[in-house]
């Protein structure tokens, strides 16, 4: 059997022999962008079937798992998030408006202003969350659990020795 990605570089293998030592990095990180994006789609329609956009699902699971009081800072969601600091802003200013998070002054310092789920935020981050795993679970029902642990075993191997590490 073979993929779309297969697909690719047999087309680049006919086209451009000369390149085909050179195609091994594609069979690897064309299919995690390929699967990437299935996900990804999966996950924009769970999060829209909750009236969220994707981007608003991170942060609520972001402060969610963050546990008690579930604030952050808008710098430590702007690190989880991978965006600019102005997305984040709208981002969380349209969390805001639907009554998803609030913006709290710390008690500590005055300067410092945190991100924190409402009872409304934690409802809505329960419900689609519970929906984001069923839909994943959907995803690979097909695929023998022991091919899913091994390979997220060495997706973390790549991720690690690429630097993407968990922040102390």
């Amino acid at each position: 059997m073979s993929d779309v990605v297969d697909a690719i570089t047999g087309q680049w293998a006919k086209e451009r022999p000369d390149v085909v030592k050179d195609l091994w990095p594609v069979e690897l990180l064309a299919r995690i962008q390929r699967l990437a994006r299935l996900t990804d789609k999966s996950a924009k329609a769970t999060a829209a079937a909750h009236g969220l956009e994707h981007g608003e699902f991170d942060v609520l699971t972001t402060l969610q798992r963050s546990g008690p009081p579930y604030a952050l800072t808008a710098g430590t969601l702007l690190k989880a998030s991978m965006v600019t600091s102005g997305a984040i802003t709208n981002r969380i200013d349209r969390m805001e408006a639907k009554g998803l998070v609030e913006r709290v002054r710390d008690s500590g310092d005055r300067r410092t202003v945190r991100i924190r789920l409402t009872r409304h935020g934690h409802e809505v981050t329960r419900a689609a969350f519970a929906d984001h795993l069923a839909d994943y679970a959907r995803l690979l029902a097909g695929v023998d659990r022991g091919v899913v642990e091994s390979t997220a075993e060495v997706l973390r191997r790549l991720l690690e020795d690429l630097g993407d590490t968990a922040a102390d």
